[in-house]
């Protein structure tokens, strides 16, 4: 797997795989920091405004493309690869995930966020394993990112044999699929480099196909604005009255892509129970959720991912799956939990409350 290795860099590597393992993550790979290839393609990704509301995307430009301006002196990339899917998932996820999506009244959160934050599990791992080698080395300078700063994760994650790009974009891996979330180590040291592995998605369209809104416009080419991951979780402001009703009952997130992907079947659970699912969020009825009030919202989403988003724009999202569900059957109990929110909602809650009624 590794080449242009020294005996005492190979080692440390491997040494580097071992700690990893023990610290819960899936794969560990490294990469060198030229990505001038990549420039264009992120380039013209974001001229195209593909970005929508992820200003800092494009606040950063190409320094996503440059590990060594963004980290002056950084000359490798040691990625990582933690899986997240619940030790309580079935071998048949795929298909009881999709089911949900036939309950118009349930809510779907997707799943990588029904555990606790992976942000703060994967930072804080990264920063024992960064430690550990720091300790190793006697000297190292070094920086680890988890979805937390202008980084292109996938991109490193391929190039150093974490998987290839589906036609979604994400990562696939043949042994786990692409339920896995992604972090990086930066560091001042040359390491040998991970051989990258070869595409196999062959001439399989099943995630283009089944995307609920048509976000991924071509092979490898997301348009972030129509996904429904972005709608629910990055952008602020109104959803777009043209892609409502295609989001159902999805409140925070989508999975579908990966759902439909045949890799998935090789899924892997989580080795920590950091992301096994908590109470009150998995298969709860949408006029739960919409009855919290700000404290009952982040009682229930303390240390997940899900508090980031905030709890006006929870109710957004929930008042959007609830008018979804009344389209699929009038229900006087979802229809009511509307009307009581109406008189205090702010006005970005009251637009979408008022469409959810009239569908």
């Amino acid at each position: 797997m590794l080449h242009n290795q020294s005996s005492a860099e190979s080692l440390l590597v491997e040494q580097i795989q071992t700690w990893a393992r023990e610290l819960g993550f899936s794969q560990i790979g490294i990469a060198g920091v030229d990505l001038s290839s990549a420039e264009a393609g992120l380039s013209a990704w974001l001229a195209a405004g593909f970005h929508g509301d992820m200003h800092y995307m494009a606040a950063h430009g190409l320094k996503r493309a440059r590990p060594a301006e963004l980290i002056p002196g950084t000359v490798s990339v040691i990625t990582a690869r933690m899986d997240y899917l619940p030790a309580s998932t079935p071998d048949d996820w795929q298909a009881v995930e999709f089911s949900r999506l036939q309950r118009p009244a349930e809510a779907v959160v997707s799943s990588y966020a029904r555990g606790r934050d992976y942000h703060k599990v994967m930072r804080g791992r990264l920063q024992k394993l960064s430690g550990k080698i720091a300790a190793e080395v006697k000297q190292l300078g070094h920086r680890a990112f988890t979805d937390s700063a202008p980084v292109l994760e996938a991109e490193l994650a391929a190039r150093s044999g974490q998987g290839w790009r589906g036609k979604h974009t994400l990562v696939l891996n043949r042994e786990s699929g692409s339920t896995f979330f992604l972090g990086e180590i930066y560091v001042d040291m040359v390491l040998p480099l991970s051989e990258p592995v070869t595409a196999h998605c062959g001439s399989c369209t099943a995630c283009i196909d089944v995307c609920p809104t048509r976000a991924i416009i071509a092979p490898y080419k997301l348009d972030a604005r129509r996904c429904i991951s972005y709608l629910t979780i990055e952008h602020a402001g109104p959803i777009p009255h043209d892609l409502r009703h295609l989001m159902g009952n999805r409140i925070y997130g989508c999975d579908d892509c990966q759902l439909a992907c045949p890799w998935n079947k090789f899924a892997q659970r989580s080795a920590l129970p950091d992301f096994d699912e908590r109470r009150g969020l998995t298969g709860q009825q949408l006029v739960t959720l919409f009855a919290w009030d700000e404290q009952a919202f982040l009682k229930w989403t303390e240390g997940s991912a899900i508090r980031r988003i905030g709890h006006e724009r929870w109710l957004r999202n929930t008042a959007v799956a609830m008018g979804n569900a009344l389209r699929a059957k009038d229900t006087p109990e979802i229809r009511a939990a509307l009307e009581n929110r109406l008189q205090n909602a702010s006005e970005l809650l009251k637009e979408h409350i008022n469409w959810a009624l009239a569908q």
